[in-house]
């Protein structure tokens, strides 16, 4: 079957969204699933191939054309650093960046004594780095892959940059939020050569899922 689109959807929180989204587009996403073994799902009907993949490799598999599309978080884009376009903010997955301390490191005043050297341990370092950059500070980033906010408990780092959504963690873990550095929500992505030989079905297919938002 030629496919008229190809279309990389996140594994975790970001898929079920995601696929009703398309599904009220209409497309054909009820056998959609994150856990099964395949990884290709087929909408036979609207011709349109489905691709479930790590949310951080969604911006590669856009860029180099394997997919012609793909929904992933704004975070993850911002740290892929890919040559894509970003078409649609779809207002759902929505968490912040933020640079947090131990509480036990502030001053009375609430103050973090920020010094050269400090070392700030994340999963993002190009927006750590561009928020150490910001203030002036420099520093070390450490780059870690999961359970950002055990580095300062255990001295691997001073700060953290990571993304929350409700702060419980952070709370558990005796983290106090130093500055709110950017938001993230999904977005929908587009290869930038797809755009151009695919612009009927493409703008279609945006046109009806900014109508579901």
């Amino acid at each position: 079957m030629e496919y008229r689109l190809t279309i990389a959807l996140p594994k975790g929180k970001l898929f079920r969204p995601a696929a009703d989204l398309l599904g009220k587009a209409g497309l054909n996403t009820g056998h959609l699933s994150d856990e099964a073994r395949t990884l290709v799902f087929e909408d036979e009907g609207n011709r349109v191939r489905f691709i479930i993949c790590r949310p951080t490799d969604i911006p590669t598999y856009v860029e180099h054309g394997a997919s012609d599309l793909g929904i992933v978080g704004k975070d993850s884009i911002i740290e892929a650093g890919k040559n894509l376009y970003e078409l649609v903010d779809l207002k759902f997955g929505f968490c912040r960046f933020v640079a947090a301390a131990p509480r036990q490191s502030l001053s009375l005043e609430g103050c973090y004594p920020w010094k050269p050297g400090v070392r700030v341990a994340t999963k993002f370092p190009a927006v750590a780095g561009e928020y150490l950059k910001r203030k002036g500070v420099q520093g070390e980033i450490i780059k870690l892959h999961g359970n950002v906010e055990l580095a300062p408990r255990v001295g691997l780092s001073e700060l953290i940059v990571d993304i929350v959504s409700t702060g419980k963690t952070l709370q558990e873990n005796d983290l106090v939020p130093l500055e709110e550095i950017g938001q993230a929500s999904a977005r929908l992505v587009v290869n930038r050569a797809s755009y151009r030989l695919k612009a009927a079905d493409i703008n279609d297919l945006v046109g009806k899922i900014k109508e579901n938002i």
